[in-house]
């Protein structure tokens, strides 16, 4: 269930709250960014045995993104269907659109109750609230570990020194953030960047024709996440990114 990230007391609406704010080429360039996501990916650290990976999934459901929306809704709901394959992957949904509107799920393992809350959530007008969502990326890890983060979002409205400062904390504490990118802003570019290098994570613009380079991707994350190398050896049997991301971690 939820409730509003940012707003003490928020009502419960469907997902559990997170902490509030005091508490979410291939042209040239898609060739370089996808070797950066998987050289960035293989330093993750792997679960102790017997403990379930954590991965939060953080998205800007604000209306600039409406037009791409549905794509992302298939390439997330097949990150969330390869976690479920695997099992061993919690998974936290958070968003944010509208005014000062920032939810986060509860962790959850079945897959497909986040694929179809996906479906349901529609973009609403509205500024980039990706301080909200560091900080609360850094509140739960401190509550209890988180392996990775993965943000995708198309715009940054917000002090890029803030957001480096919760980058820096978020780094600090072994979390690395994935950071996707949709569309071409120089502004969102850099700080998407900005953050990527102080987690030690990665930055990846999804440009067009890119949409089914990136679902890969993400699907290796999440099987590394939730099972670490077996997984990803598994995964690799068929897929050429997974191969990829073993040989970056030899």
């Amino acid at each position: 269930m939820a409730k509003d990230i940012g707003k003490p007391g928020g009502v419960r609406s469907g997902i559990e709250p997170a902490a509030a704010d005091t508490v979410p080429t291939v042209p040239q360039s898609d060739r370089s960014a996808i070797d950066a996501f998987l050289a960035a990916a293989r330093d993750t650290a792997p679960r102790p045995a017997g403990e379930r990976g954590r991965l939060i999934f953080a998205l800007d459901a604000t209306m600039s993104r409406q037009p791409t929306w549905d794509r992302a809704c298939r390439l997330q709901a097949e990150m969330f269907a390869e976690a479920g394959r695997i099992g061993g992957l919690d998974v936290q949904l958070v968003y944010f659109r509208g005014f000062g509107e920032c939810r986060a799920s509860r962790f959850v393992s079945d897959a497909r109750a986040l694929a179809d809350l996906m479906t349901r959530i529609d973009c609403r007008g509205g500024h980039t609230q990706i301080r909200k969502v560091l900080r609360h990326a850094v509140d739960t890890t401190r509550k209890d570990r988180v392996a990775a983060m993965v943000y995708v979002g198309d715009a940054m409205e917000e002090n890029v020194d803030d957001l480096a400062a919760l980058a820096g904390e978020l780094g600090l504490l072994g979390v690395k953030a994935f950071m996707v990118q949709e569309g071409r802003s120089g502004v969102a570019e850099q700080a998407f960047r900005e953050i990527a290098r102080l987690t030690k994570g990665a930055h990846f613009r999804l440009d067009e024709g890119a949409a089914e380079t990136l679902g890969r991707l993400l699907r290796a994350v999440a099987a590394y996440a939730a099972g670490g190398r077996a997984a990803l050896a598994d995964l690799g049997r068929s897929q050429r990114e997974a191969r990829l991301l073993l040989e970056q971690m030899k």
